[in-house]
């Protein structure tokens, strides 16, 4: 019997995770995915601290109409506002184990087009 669809995703997770690390200059930009919900975080893994913050239940998106891809482009957009404001230009993409692709992916194209590299 093969693997269960979480302990797959655990798996990808921590074999990202070994490679991909964030530092002060680049940090890792983590997403987490919920059933209803995205979060996105610029991480320093050295220090271990969260430098900046963004998900779909802030105040200035909780409010917002569209569907969930289009929300999750608004996240990678607010993530990328607070990341100019934080002095970080670059970051390295963490994509927490969910493929590449709807909502993941439209938090990273929000995120490009508001000028945050990776």
């Amino acid at each position: 019997m093969g693997l269960s669809k979480t302990q797959r995703k655990y798996r990808i997770r921590r074999r990202i995770r070994k490679v991909s690390t964030g530092t002060s200059e680049r940090p890792r930009l983590s997403v987490f995915r919920s059933n209803s919900e995205i979060y996105a975080q610029a991480i320093d893994d050295v220090n271990g601290v969260t430098l900046a913050a963004a998900s779909s239940r802030d105040k200035a998106l909780a409010g917002s109409k569209g569907s969930k891809s289009e929300i999750a482009a608004m996240v990678g957009k607010a993530i990328a506002e607070k990341c100019k404001a934080a002095n970080i230009e670059k970051v390295a993409f963490d994509r927490g184990g969910n493929l590449y692709h709807g909502r993941v992916k439209s938090l990273a194209e929000g995120a490009r087009e508001a000028g945050l590299k990776f």
